[in-house]
């Protein structure tokens, strides 16, 4: 963003050098990448000269040249040799002197030198205008009419001003300094120099000979829209002073209408655009949407298909502009346009940007408007831009000012404290230059009490609504460089962050899947009905309504079908041997309430282990997929879970995982029908884990909280094994927890590793050959202590689970 100096200087009165402003700036937050100087004329007429020519005869060795001697108030008059037909004695003229460069509109820049032109000396050169670059004429030299005394600066007659520009690296939220006022704002709180807002106290109705209703149809995209009308304005070219001024920041003069709009846009940060009142039909304004796929011309001559949500300025039969983004081929202000309608609005920053996006628009207004801009100024730039084009193109205004403002926005009302104040600044300032500095930003202190303060932020501020983010403007206007470095650097924060991140566990337990051979899979939430159909359950799915097909009609109420539509996907490629994991959303009716939960599902299909020379392959079973449940489980601190077998139509067989009330997974063996639903014909094993519940359990049983550390034993370790003859209903997991239920530390774990039913075991019973392991951190386990632990495990065997010891 480019800032002029000498423009900045109407509304601020800066005594400070450019390049102190710069710093003081960049400092504050508005980063000025670079200064440069900015010529209104190529060279600034540098050198050139007023001068009076004195006499002027023929040449005596060239028809069409003239001796002329013209007097610079150099004391002798210098001798010019001149070819313009127009040159005569008596006549006021600008002179390039022996040694001044002159800067033409066409061709390179050169210097003038001493010459001898066909045997006469020749000491300057008597220019015409687009010699020197004030135009493109080359019909003779020009005359000037001025009192100016002879060899005054020529830059003095013709009011050529050179100026300085601070080039602004904005950042994105700091649209309120997208501005001369903006970034003069910035400085009255940095120096403490009152900022002098341009009058509109001469603002009056002229007329009510031009009314022009508007209509917002849509006060959500257009939360406050103002127009008025001027006739019989005059549209024609910019004063030198007004082309200067946008010429300087990279604008290129367009008319004396448009430039007026141009002119408040960089003045004060509010986009405006004029429309041809005479091309308004109906003289009736009305800001809408227009239905999808409307075609509009815009300046540019491109003809664009419009999106439903694109806010649009329309009469009464079409529209005219893209609102805040980019005007139309065929309501702009031309040549012969004589009544106006000048608009000024506050669009929401939502339905700019995405317009602004969508049609690979950026424009000065859409900058600003997608950045969001002040909604309480826009009468005042009505008001000023009316007043400045009356000044320039004359006409009057020919109506009211229309100002359509259903629900003022509010300032941002911010509560902080004192404390947090000092704490995240790292300084302890005095309270009262602290209120000064909010002061100087337009930041009112509503009431304070005692260490704690509430604030009205003004709306123009978008950035500023929290506590941290006053705090921040407190900061840069102190300035960062007065907070002195400690002798131990800290830093501190406001936000509150939970002690537990969901997206921390997951990307933990993706890793962990990964690790152990898993890939991660994401599939559409968007499903078929007939999925829905299968799935055993009371709620009712939820029906797309715009649906794009009948295979995408309906939101999954399970992972498991688009899941099984991957290994489908897979398994006609070859892929026989799959074990994939999602991360996913289910979606449910029930008692007309919408509900959402994220699961975790895993499948697991064809082989285990690949063949090698070392050893056969092996198919997945329901103890490789079990096991990786347990892992996760693990991860959460969960060691013991409660499972009971479940029978459905989904699973051929099934366990349920439960701790204490709460359901957390069902894993088992997928039953081949519904595999076969979505084309999956080899056996599938299936698990899901509703996520939500387990990161429930994160606070009691989190694994980071239960962490100890300790010295590996030096002592060895026991086993011991058992034979357990027990019912076929009794799983393993309830003998876990029956162990450990009635075990103390010296027992560090417990497996099952043979199970056997048939000959010599009664019918309904099962046998379990079970490891214990023993150890002692402190010892070495004597045969009295291990005996006794053996003795007590047979015993509540026998009594909790009705087994018997085989012996």
């Amino acid at each position: 963003m480019k800032i002029s100096f000498s423009w900045l200087k109407n509304y601020i009165d800066i005594t400070e050098p450019v390049e102190k402003i710069a710093e003081r700036l960049t400092m504050g937050g508005l980063e000025v990448e670079g200064i440069e100087n900015f010529e209104q004329i190529k060279g600034s007429l540098k050198g050139l000269l007023i001068g009076e020519v004195l006499t002027a005869e023929k040449h005596p060795n060239a028809v069409r040249l003239k001796i002329t001697t013209v007097d610079v108030g150099a004391g002798e008059p210098l001798p010019i040799v001149c070819g313009a037909a127009n040159v005569a004695a008596g006549q006021k003229v600008v002179v390039a002197t022996a040694g001044t460069t002159i800067y033409p509109i066409k061709g390179d820049p050169f210097t003038i030198n001493k010459a001898n032109i066909r045997g006469e000396v020749s000491q300057g050169m008597i220019c015409a205008e687009d010699e020197i670059g004030l135009g493109t004429s080359h019909d003779g030299i020009m005359v000037l009419t001025t009192d100016l005394p002879n060899g005054a600066p020529a830059a003095q007659y013709f009011n050529i001003q050179s100026d300085t520009v601070l080039e602004i690296g904005l950042t994105p939220n700091r649209a309120d300094a997208a501005s001369h006022i903006g970034v003069a704002r910035d400085l009255k709180a940095l120096l403490r120099i009152p900022v002098q807002y341009p009058s509109v106290g001469a603002f009056q109705i002229d007329n009510r000979d031009l009314l022009i209703k508007v209509t917002v149809e849509n006060t959500r995209a257009c939360p406050r829209y103002s127009g008025l009308t001027l006739t019989g304005v005059k549209v024609g070219a910019s004063p030198d002073w007004l082309k200067s001024r946008l010429k300087s920041i990279g604008l290129s003069p367009i008319n004396n209408i448009v430039d007026s709009t141009n002119f408040i846009l960089h003045e004060l940060g509010q986009p405006m655009h004029a429309f041809d009142a005479d091309a308004i039909t109906g003289n009736h304004v009305i800001v809408k949407t227009l239905a999808a796929g409307s075609l509009f011309t815009t300046l540019d001559g491109k003809e664009r298909k419009l999106l439903s949500t694109d806010l649009m300025i329309c009469n009464a039969e079409e529209g005219m502009c893209i609102a805040g983004v980019f005007g139309g081929a065929r309501s702009g202000v031309k040549e012969g346009t004589t009544n106006v309608f000048l608009e000024s609005a506050y669009f929401s920053p939502d339905y700019i940007r995405a317009t602004a996006q969508h049609h690979s628009l950026k424009t000065e207004a859409s900058f600003r408007y997608e950045r969001g801009t002040d909604p309480n100024i826009t009468v005042y730039a009505l008001k000023r831009a009316a007043l400045l084009i009356k000044e320039i193109a004359g006409g009057k205004i020919s109506s009211d000012i229309v100002d359509i403002y259903p629900e003022p926005v509010q300032n941002f009302e911010v509560a902080l404290t004192y404390k947090n104040i000092d704490r995240l600044i790292g300084k302890k300032l005095n309270r009262e230059e602290i209120k000064d500095i909010l002061t100087q930003l337009d930041i009112r202190v509503l009431e304070e009490s005692g260490e704690k303060l509430t604030v009205f932020v003004p709306p123009y501020r978008v950035d500023v609504r929290r506590e941290a983010d006053v705090i921040e403007e407190i900061l840069r206007i102190y300035g960062y460089n007065n907070v002195e470095v400690a002798e131990h650097l800290n830093s501190d924060f406001l936000a509150s962050f939970p002690k537990i991140d969901p997206n921390y566990i997951q990307r933990t337990i993706s890793e962990m899947l990964a690790a152990n051979g898993f890939m991660e899979i994401i599939t559409n939430s968007l499903t078929k009905p007939v999925y829905n159909q299968a799935l055993p359950t009371n709620r009712k799915p939820v029906a797309v309504l715009n649906k794009l097909s009948e295979d995408l009609g309906e939101m999954r109420q399970s992972l498991l079908f688009t899941g099984l539509e991957v290994l489908a996907y897979n398994i006609n490629r070859k892929k026989n041997n799959l074990k994939l994991f999602e991360f996913g959303t289910t979606y449910d009716q029930e008692e007309g309430k919408y509900l959402e939960e994220k699961h975790l599902a895993i499948f697991m299909t064809g082989n285990f282990t690949s063949e090698s020379w070392m050893r056969f392959s092996e198919s997945n079973s329901f103890y490789n997929l079990s096991s990786t449940i347990r892992k996760i489980f693990n991860r959460f601190g969960i060691d013991t879970i409660d499972g009971a077998t479940v029978q459905n139509e989904i699973f051929s067989y099934a366990l349920q995982c439960r701790l204490g009330d709460d359901y957390l997974a069902t894993l088992g063996k997928l039953n081949k029908k519904i595999a076969a639903l979505a084309d999956v014909k080899q056996t599938v094993f299936y698990a899901s884990i509703n996520w939500q519940r387990l990161l429930d359990q994160l606070p009691v049983n989190h694994a980071e909280n239960r962490h100890t550390y300790r010295e590996i034993s030096r002592f060895p370790e026991v086993r011991r094994d058992l034979s357990l003859v027990l019912d076929k209903k009794i799983s393993f997991s309830q003998i876990e927890k029956i162990a450990k239920e009635n075990s103390n530390h010296l027992l560090k774990n417990i497996n099952v590793f043979d199970v056997y039913e048939g000959d010599n075991i009664e019918k309904g019973k099962k046998a379990y050959a079970l490891s214990f392991t023993l150890q002692d951190q402190d010892k070495t386990l004597d045969d009295k202590t291990i005996d006794g632990i053996m003795d007590k495990l047979m015993h509540v065997f026998e009594e909790k689970a009705g087994a018997v010891i085989r012996k």
